[in-house]
């Protein structure tokens, strides 16, 4: 009974919980002049910020992947020749595309590094969009002192193993600020397939070419990788054809002269070689036709293999301008100046009060 009793007293009830905030917000009436003045402070620096926080453009690119995928007749034919130890790939969609690994492929450093190595034209002059982007922020201006930075370049197409260990650097801290403050890959509807790939930079043509360079550049690196075993059957096959071929018409050459050299029929012996060359040449044609069959379907697989990429909507100039208004900035800053404020009074009346205890 007594610990029951203990408990009660030591309780806190919504009475004092309701006593407690109605105590605090007559200490912050009383100090009213100190919030207000603060959240003027606030809303003054809220002000500044967005008259001297220079505009964004955002470039937006939308589209729908769809992968193809063997069926019908081509499957068909693709179950006969694995029978006979021929691989004509599988024609499915898996890996880096599948699903929604692509959001994160497209933010990926090797696909962010690689567009930002491509070429863009500037007053008539090609440069890499990593030097483009760091004009565009006036990096250079920070690194006048730095003798190494001070007269970095990155060659449009440049091979990105070949650079540097500073170059390196550079290329690793223009990633991460693009992935964290530029770059937006999305899906709006995750129960459908298109997908939004969003930049947003200070200058409006670094926003829109990166944009559609990204795609790009992931869409290439895609068939390249995804076809490659498609492409390297593709190539054996091509390079038999044109053995075969060759031979094949070695051979109708050869059974031309053996005819001409065995003109006297009451020979018959001399007729042997003509017959062991024709038969050369009809082994030969067979093979010939199986390897264009499969030659054929090596093509036809491969061409299952690449998805089929359907632009819905692409940046046009001008961009959507994206700016931080002067009514935002008053509010934000207003608000923030006063929670702050508030927040410290709070803190510092209970300071006080624990040390007068």
């Amino acid at each position: 009974m007594k610990e029951m009793q203990y408990t009660q007293q030591d309780g806190i009830s919504l009475k004092d919980i309701l006593l407690g905030v109605q105590g605090w917000w007559k200490y912050l009436l009383s100090k009213w002049k100190i919030v207000l003045l603060c959240g003027l402070v606030g809303a003054g620096l809220g002000l500044t910020y967005s008259l001297i926080k220079k505009a964004e453009y955002k470039a937006e690119l939308t589209f729908v992947l769809e992968d193809s995928k063997s069926g019908g007749i081509l499957s068909s034919y693709m179950g006969l020749a694995s029978q006979f130890g021929i691989d004509l790939g599988s024609g499915g969609s898996s890996g880096v595309f599948s699903g929604d690994n692509i959001l994160e492929f497209l933010q990926s450093r090797l696909m962010v590094e690689k567009t930002l190595l491509t070429p863009v034209v500037v007053n008539n002059k090609h440069v890499s969009l990593a030097d483009y982007y760091i004009d565009v922020y006036e990096l250079r201006e920070k690194w006048k002192e730095n003798e190494t930075l001070k007269g970095l370049h990155f060659t449009p197409n440049a091979d990105r193993r070949a650079c540097s260990r500073i170059q390196d650097s550079i290329l690793n801290s223009i990633y991460i600020k693009i992935q964290k403050d530029h770059l937006l890959i999305s899906k709006p509807d995750k129960k459908l397939s298109f997908i939004s790939v969003e930049c947003t930079s200070q200058d409006e043509l670094f926003s829109k070419v990166f944009t559609e360079r990204l795609v790009r550049e992931a869409t290439g690196f895609y068939i390249e990788t995804m076809t490659k075993r498609s492409k390297t059957n593709v190539d054996l096959l091509q390079t038999k054809a044109d053995s075969l071929q060759e031979l094949l018409n070695r051979k109708t050459y050869t059974v031309a002269r053996a005819k001409d050299l065995n003109l006297n029929p009451a020979r018959q012996q001399a007729t042997v070689e003509t017959e062991v060359v024709l038969r050369d040449k009809y082994l030969l044609q067979t093979m010939y036709g199986e390897v264009i069959k499969n030659l054929e379907l090596s093509k036809m697989s491969m061409a299952q293999e690449v998805p089929l990429i359907q632009i819905v909507d692409t940046p046009i100039l001008p961009l959507e301008k994206v700016k931080f208004g002067k009514l935002k900035g008053l509010i934000l800053g207003g608000f923030l100046g006063g929670f702050l404020v508030s927040l410290f009074l709070i803190v510092r009346k209970l300071y006080k009060d624990t040390l007068a205890e």
